[in-house]
């Protein structure tokens, strides 16, 4: 698989005999070696930001450019500096391809240093780094347009064109594994570090779909009544999806509801091992999480080989992105297997977070309402365990628990009334409407 840099760096590091780091030429963190080493000066001040923040400051940028990092063909030595925060003297990798600089792979410096056949050896590697970082942004750039055509078709016939676009452009990629990634929100224009994401096959921004939003690939007006190809048929899969993996007419149309800032999401399609190895497109999503900034979260597909489901794995990954805003604790990567009852959720159309009912327990003078009954029907209706949760008496929760009975009118003793309540909560929370903290 393309893009395995932890492999390179750590040969690198057994090359030359000192734990090595992976960033790209804006200084974002791809990979680092093990630091086995009692020796506290290993992990100084710019060393340990790089590995725990993932960048470095510009500051610290533009003081080892200073010593002509960018230009360079061969080893550069960088001596300490501690007023900079740096402890130890340096050995800076410039990583090349066709005599751009793409990244550096940086180690700490010791006399008399590695032989000059080491060196060489690890120059080998860098430049193998270098083809590999430059193979997959150029990659993540040309196929931007593609991707995002896919992804955000609204007919059939323009799914169809843009889908094969998408497969010519993959070349014998396109029939491999991968997963969509949904990043949201995510701040506007590219980022030069969500590039470097491992194992990136193409990646692009969209809008958020909003309510009424028809999905890729889902048939324009005038399309066949159910049961055509291509709109939603029971047991198909993925919520809202027909028998060739499109997502039929409406399926994004249940909106995704919780509000993203700006609007705007990021697709990443990423390269698998083994459908029961996610790990790549989990590390991916993390990565891309770590450029969107913070409250950012991601959700993942479930693996699938080839492109013919894309549509439907848009789906689970923009429903796995929305559940995980919904509910932090699901976060900040989310797979779609893992979101539970949201699987099911998300496909519900925003009308069913209105259900006549529970609708006056919604509005807001009934917040602590119905957060006290949304944690009671987390925590399947344990008075105990709920009452310590929300941190209040049990008679206080039992007087709340018969208000919300006396508003709805439902029975939280049955199971059904309790099985409506808690739907409707859950979808109200999906389409922005809060709940239980």
């Amino acid at each position: 698989m393309k893009g395995d840099y932890q492999e390179l760096v750590d040969e690198i590091s057994a090359l030359l005999g000192a734990p090595a780091t992976l960033e790209n030429r804006d200084f974002g963190l791809i990979a680092f070696g093990a630091h086995d080493s009692d020796d506290a000066s290993e992990m100084d001040p710019v060393r340990t930001r790089s590995i725990l923040t993932r960048k470095s400051t510009p500051a610290v940028r533009a003081w080892f450019e200073g010593f002509g990092i960018a230009r360079a063909t061969g080893p550069v030595r960088i001596p300490a500096a501690p007023d900079a925060g740096v402890y130890r003297d340096r050995l800076c990798l410039p990583v090349r391809h066709r005599g751009v600089v793409l990244g550096y792979v940086w180690l700490l410096d010791t006399s008399p240093g590695p032989a000059p056949e080491q060196l060489a050896a690890a120059m080998e590697v860098a430049t193998r780094i270098g083809a590999l970082l430059a193979e997959e942004e150029r990659a993540g750039a040309d196929l931007s347009r593609e991707l995002r055509a896919v992804l955000t078709a609204e007919r059939e016939w323009s799914y169809d064109l843009a889908l094969a676009t998408l497969r010519s452009a993959l070349g014998p990629d396109a029939d491999g594994l991968h997963a969509l990634v949904c990043v949201a929100p995510w701040p506007g224009g590219d980022s030069p570090s969500a590039r470097t994401a491992p194992g990136l096959a193409a990646l692009c921004t969209t809008p958020w779909p909003g309510p009424g939003a028809p999905g890729p690939g889902a048939p324009g007006p005038g399309a066949a009544s159910a049961g055509a190809p291509g709109t939603a048929t029971p047991g198909t899969g993925a919520a809202g999806t027909g028998r060739s993996g499109r997502r039929a007419s409406g399926a994004g149309g249940q909106g995704l509801g919780v509000r993203v800032p700006g609007g705007q999401v990021l697709g990443a399609l990423v390269r698998l091992r083994s459908p029961d190895a996610l790990a790549p497109a989990l590390t991916a999503g993390a990565r891309l999480c770590d450029a969107a900034g913070p409250g950012a979260v991601a959700g993942v597909a479930a693996p699938r080989r080839g492109l013919p489901e894309m549509g439907a794995a848009w789906a689970e990954a923009t429903s796995a992105a929305r559940a995980a805003l919904a509910q932090p604790h699901l976060g900040p990567v989310a797979p779609w297997a893992s979101i539970g009852p949201y699987r099911l959720l998300t496909a519900l159309p925003r009308a069913a977070a209105d259900d006549p009912v529970v609708r006056p327990l919604l509005g807001r003078a009934h917040t602590e309402l119905a957060r006290t009954a949304e944690v009671f029907l987390d925590h399947a209706g344990q008075a105990g365990r709920t009452a310590a949760a929300l941190g209040i008496h049990r008679q206080t929760l039992y007087y709340r628990l018969s208000r919300v009975e006396q508003l709805t009118g439902l029975d939280l003793d049955n199971g059904e009334d309790r099985l409506l309540l808690h739907m409707s909560l859950k979808t109200h929370r999906l389409h922005g409407g809060g709940g239980a903290g």
